[in-house]
C-alpha cells in the first residue's frame, strides 16, 4: 500500500542563541553596528550597512533584542563601498569603513535628533546640518598603538573588534599618512632592542604602547613609548638615532603607566631627546602640544568649530567668561582675544602648565587658568558665558549645580556624546530656565558612528 505524505515545511527560525535569521539592515544604531528587525524584535548586526540583506546567526539574546554575526552578505546594498583599509572588516579602529560617507553624515545627524527627542525630551530639536569632513581619511593628527609580540616579532595596531587580540599594521588610512613611514621600522627597532613587550594578563613586561603624534600644519611629529617602568636599555642612544632618521620628528618621549589599567597613559612623561612637545598652527594661535595632552584628533574640524562657536558668541570686548574643561587653551585663548577676561579651569595641573604656556607664547594676557575639579572651582567665579567641554560622561550633578548658582547669561555646550549631552541639556532648560537655541554637529571622526557636537544656550 502506499502512503502519499506531504513535502515537510521548512520549521519557522527560533528565537534563541545560535538560530541562523535573514534579515534586511534597516539603520546603523549609536554604536555603529547595523540594525535589522524581525517581526518586532531589533537584531544589532556589526559589519553591515543599511539596504544589506544578511544572513546572521543570532548571539546574546535577550526578549527583545539580540546581537548577531554575519553569516553570508545576501545582496550588498547600494550604499556600501570598498573600505580604503585592507583589514577593515577585522580591525576595530573604524565600524563604517564599508558606509558611504553620506550616509555616515546622515546617520550621524539622525542620532543626534533622536537623542534629543528620546533623552532630551525636546520636541523638534533645533539641529542644523552636519559640518562635513573636508577629509574622510587620512585626518588623524595622532595614533597610539597597543603593542604586542607574537612568535617573536613585535607588532603593533588596534583590537580585533569586541577582544583584545592585535590586528598588526604598518599604516592605516584614518591617520596622517606622514606618520605610516615611521611604524614598521620602529617596530624593528624595538625588537633589536630586546625590550619586553607588556602582557596585560601578568602585568609583566616593558612596553605597553607606541604613541605618535603630528602637527598637521607644521608636520612636526612627536614619538611616545608608554613603559610600565622607566628601566629600558639603551633607550637614549635609540631616541638619538630616531631623531637622527627621521627630519620630522622633533621629540622622543617616555610616558610611565605602571597599573593596571586600560588608561593608556601614566601621570609623569619624561622627554628623552629633542622637544617635550610639538609646534602647531591653530586657530591663528601658536600651540605646543605635549605628548599626553588632550588635543582633538581632528584639527581642520576642532579649527572650524572654534571659528564656528566665536561667530555666534559674537564678542564684543567686555564679556567675563569660563571655560570649563579647558585642556591646552585651544578655545580659551581665541576666547580671550575677543573678551574682557577668560578663565580656564582644568583638572590635570600638566595640561594646565602647558595652557599658560601656550598663552605666554600667544602674548595673551588677559587670561588665567585654575587646577582643580570644575564643580568646586565654578561657583566662586562670575561669568557671562559658561563654555563647557567635558568627557564622555557629561557633567557631574555638581557642575550642573554651580551653573544654576552662578546663572550665565549664555552656555556652550560641546560634547562626543549626544546622550549625555540631551540629558544635560534636558536640566539646564527644564530646570535651570535655559533656551536651546541651536545644536551643530561635526563630523570629527570620518568611518566611526562618533559625532562631535556644540550646543548653544541662552537664559
Amino acid at each position: 500500500m502506499n502512503i502519499n505524505t506531504a513535502p515537510s515545511l521548512p520549521s519557522e527560525p527560533l528565537w534563541q542563541q545560535g538560530e541562523s535569521l535573514e534579515l534586511a539592515i534597516a539603520d546603523l544604531s549609536l554604536t555603529g553596528e547595523g540594525v535589522g528587525r524581525w517581526g518586532d524584535r531589533v537584531v544589532f548586526v556589526p559589519d553591515t550597512v543599511p539596504g544589506d540583506r544578511v544572513q546572521v546567526r543570532l548571539l546574546n539574546v535577550k526578549p527583545r533584542f539580540a546581537h548577531a554575526q554575519v553569516l553570508a552578505l545576501l545582496q550588498p546594498s547600494e550604499q556600501r563601498v570598498r573600505p580604503a583599509c585592507i583589514v577593515a572588516d577585522k580591525c576595530g579602529g573604524c565600524q563604517w569603513q564599508p558606509v558611504a560617507s553620506e550616509l555616515q553624515l546622515a546617520s550621524k545627524q539622525a542620532h543626534v535628533i533622536e537623542a534629543l527627542e528620546r533623552i532630551g525630551k525636546f520636541s523638534d530639536p533645533p539641529v542644523e546640518p552636519i559640518l562635513a569632513a573636508p577629509d574622510a581619511l587620512g585626518y588623524r593628527n595622532k595614533a597610539t598603538y597597543p603593542l604586542n609580540q607574537s612568535g617573536g616579532t613585535v607588532q603593533a595596531g588596534y583590537y580585533r573588534k569586541g577582544s583584545h587580540r592585535l590586528i598588526n599594521l604598518n599604516q592605516c588610512p584614518v591617520q596622517d599618512a606622514r606618520l605610516d613611514p615611521l611604524l614598521s621600522q620602529i617596530k624593528r627597532d624595538i625588537q633589536r632592542q630586546g625590550w619586553s613587550i607588556y602582557d596585560e594578563k601578568t602585568h609583566r613586561g616593558q612596553l605597553r604602547h607606541l604613541g605618535l603624534r603630528i602637527g598637521r600644519r607644521t608636520g612636526q611629529i612627536l614619538l611616545t613609548l608608554v613603559t610600565q617602568t622607566w628601566e629600558l636599555p639603551e633607550i637614549e642612544q635609540q631616541a638619538q638615532e630616531w631623531l637622527q632618521r627621521y627630519d620630522n620628528l622633533v621629540g622622543v618621549c617616555l610616558n610611565r603607566n605602571g597599573d593596571r589599567t586600560n588608561r593608556i597613559f601614566g601621570p609623569e612623561s619624561r622627554c628623552l631627546g629633542g622637544l617635550p612637545y610639538l609646534q602647531e598652527e591653530f586657530a591663528g594661535l601658536h600651540l605646543q602640544i605635549g605628548s599626553d595632552t588632550f588635543f582633538q584628533v581632528n584639527t581642520e574640524q576642532a579649527e572650524a568649530l572654534v571659528e564656528l562657536i566665536l561667530a555666534e558668541l559674537n564678542l564684543q570686548g567686555h564679556e567675563q567668561v569660563v571655560d570649563a574643561y579647558c585642556g591646552i587653551g585651544t578655545l580659551t585663548l581665541p576666547i580671550a582675544r575677543l573678551a574682557q577676561q577668560v578663565v580656564g579651569l582644568e583638572l590635570h595641573p600638566a595640561t594646565v602648565a602647558q595652557a599658560q604656556a601656550n598663552a605666554i607664547l600667544n602674548q595673551i594676557t588677559n587670561v588665567s587658568f585654575q587646577v582643580g575639579d570644575v564643580a568646586k572651582l565654578l561657583p566662586s567665579l562670575y561669568a557671562d558665558i559658561v563654555v563647557l567641554d567635558p568627557p564622555r560622561k557629561g557633567c557631574d550633578q555638581g557642575v550642573i549645580d554651580a551653573l544654576f548658582k552662578i546663572r550665565p547669561a549664555q552656555i556652550v555646550y560641546m560634547s562626543c556624546n549626544p546622550a549625555t549631552l540631551a540629558r544635560d541639556l534636558r536640566l539646564l532648560c527644564q530646570t535651570g530656565g535655559y533656551r536651546l537655541q541651536r545644536v551643530k554637529p561635526a563630523d570629527f571622526f570620518p568611518q566611526t558612528a562618533h559625532v562631535e557636537c556644540v550646543a548653544f544656550l541662552t537664559r
